[in-house]
């Protein structure tokens, strides 16, 4: 998929630049790592991580704390509890499941924090992406950070110093 996606962009690349059209290139990446308040998002992004993190570690250690109590005792446990214990372990290893998925999933609580937080950072750099293209008359920017990536850009090309500076932040 990310080939055709590729190979698409260049024909449309070489197609614009036949026609002599201008073009940019900028990396985002370079760019929100510049960006104090996108620092400060990620930071409590990854602190907001750590915590969900440690409450399903602290899960994990309940369930292995109840194999390991099931595996010493169900030789000398009825069979009606065994199957009681048995329930029991399954239970737990399934809210541990949900509550992974529920933190980490996808559009999972993470994901909604991700979007809550870092969102309006990267809009306003899309907009300063907007307003730089439409000031020096490009007809199309390309992002070299992720997704699709290009092989070969020359250095001149790259404007995300430019971004950077009508943000208001030194490089």
């Amino acid at each position: 998929m990310k080939k055709i996606v590729f190979i698409a962009v260049l024909a449309v690349a070489f197609s614009i630049s036949s026609q002599a059209q201008k073009y940019a290139i900028i990396d985002t990446k370079y760019i929100l790592s510049k960006m104090p308040e996108y620092q400060d998002a990620d930071k409590k992004l990854q602190a907001i991580s750590d915590q969900w993190q440690k409450e399903i570690d602290n899960l994990q250690a309940q369930l292995n704390d109840m194999y390991k109590n099931y595996d010493a005792e169900q030789y000398m446990l009825s069979d009606d509890l065994k199957k009681k214990r048995e329930d029991e372990l399954y239970n737990k290893e399934k809210e541990l499941r949900d509550l992974q998925k529920k933190r980490f999933g996808y559009n999972g609580d993470l994901f909604t924090e991700r979007e809550r937080i870092v969102k309006p950072i990267q809009d306003k750099v899309y907009n300063a992406v907007q307003k730089m293209a439409v000031a020096h008359g490009y007809d199309f920017v390309l992002d070299k950070s992720e997704g699709i990536t290009v092989i070969f850009a020359d250095p001149k090309l790259d404007r995300s110093n430019d971004i950077l500076q009508q943000l208001g932040i030194k490089n």
